[in-house]
């Protein structure tokens, strides 16, 4: 299978020396969603920005179809779709009138518009709202729009960057859902995402990206597996308890344990063995647990272990449709 983009040894550099991209390199097999992870800061949206030709690398190259984004950037705009964090549509303008316009930037006929415009709204299920102002629509309808929108002039690749931000967890279920159909019909989707229960369901392939770097890459599974251990979670009355649990087994697990709220988390590589000297530990420290579990690494885990941070969204990024997702639970390292 042939790569539909390839990033070469990125780098960018903004006023005051900041050192966005140091060197990023990854390829992107055409038919499949790639998920470019990493904290806040990481340098994701700066990618994106230089794939779809917005910013300029100061040095690498990356390629769109074969196409250089620096040198072809006129026609690299023509091969791709790209919807955002906030939905890039007019509020005044009807969902049919949006996507006319779309058509319109993009040279269609008008009916060629018309048509595109009708088959989208209905694959969208936003026919019954395609001729009232977005003013009237859902935060999940206007991402629908919006991806909708990205689509008029049938891309073969499609940008995504943290699509999903804000939306509570149905809309977010039926973008994934929309997602998966675009690409079993060919798109190639690059979706940068802080909610890696998404990258976990969506991606065929991961990198994950940190202080302009990547640091690691590979399947969801290959990823989890290289973590090699298993997690031992520890459920205690409340945060302070969870605390001194933490304290008490810094030593036992084979990495400093995470306090999860009232939860404990340690990595172990030999579970049983390790979760009956975690037992005597609590005991000698008058500790009883509400609940306690081994069970299989997540892509959580892998994040928190090679950043040393949790993926989740800034606050200003948390719209009022927003649920809190598992993988938001607030995250500390205990050092040794």
């Amino acid at each position: 299978m042939s790569n539909a983009i390839e990033v070469e040894g990125l780098e960018k550099t903004f006023k005051g020396d900041i050192r966005a991209l140091c060197g990023v390199t990854f390829s992107v097999e055409a038919g499949t969603i790639f998920g470019l992870l990493g904290p806040n800061g990481a340098g994701k949206t700066t990618v994106i920005r230089i794939l779809t030709t917005i910013l300029h690398p100061d040095a690498g190259a990356a390629f769109v179809l074969g196409h250089n984004v620096a040198t072809e950037a006129p026609l690299v705009r023509t091969l791709f779709g790209l919807a955002g964090q906030y939905a890039a549509v007019d509020e005044k303008l009807t969902g049919r009138e949006n996507l006319s316009m779309v058509g319109r930037l993009n040279h269609l006929d008008r009916p060629t518009i018309t048509s595109r415009s009708n088959e989208l709204l209905d694959e969208f299920q936003l026919s019954d709202a395609a001729d009232r102002p977005l003013q009237t629509y859902s935060g999940g309808m206007r991402r629908r729009l919006d991806l909708a929108a990205a689509l008029v002039a049938r891309p073969s690749i499609l940008f995504l960057d943290e699509p999903t931000t804000g939306l509570d967890p149905h809309s977010r279920s039926e973008l994934w859902q929309i997602i998966e159909g675009l690409v079993e019909s060919g798109t190639t989707v690059l979706l940068t995402t802080q909610y890696l229960e998404e990258a976990d369901r969506l991606t065929d392939h991961i990198a994950i990206v940190d202080h302009g770097r990547v640091i690691s890459q590979g399947t969801s599974a290959a990823l989890k597996a290289e973590l090699g251990t298993t997690v031992l979670e520890i459920g205690l009355a409340d945060v302070a308890t969870a605390v001194r649990a933490g304290e008490a087994l810094v030593t036992t697990g084979s990495k400093p344990p995470h306090i999860i709220d009232a939860t404990v988390e340690l990595s172990v590589d030999d579970g049983p063995r390790v979760a009956m000297e975690a037992l005597r530990a609590l005991d000698q420290m008058h500790i009883e647990p509400i609940t306690f579990a081994l069970r299989e690494p997540s892509l959580d885990d892998v994040f928190l272990d090679l950043t040393g941070k949790p993926a989740q969204p800034d606050a200003s990024e948390v719209g009022p449709d927003t649920a809190e997702p598992r993988n938001r639970r607030r995250r500390t390292r205990k050092s040794r």
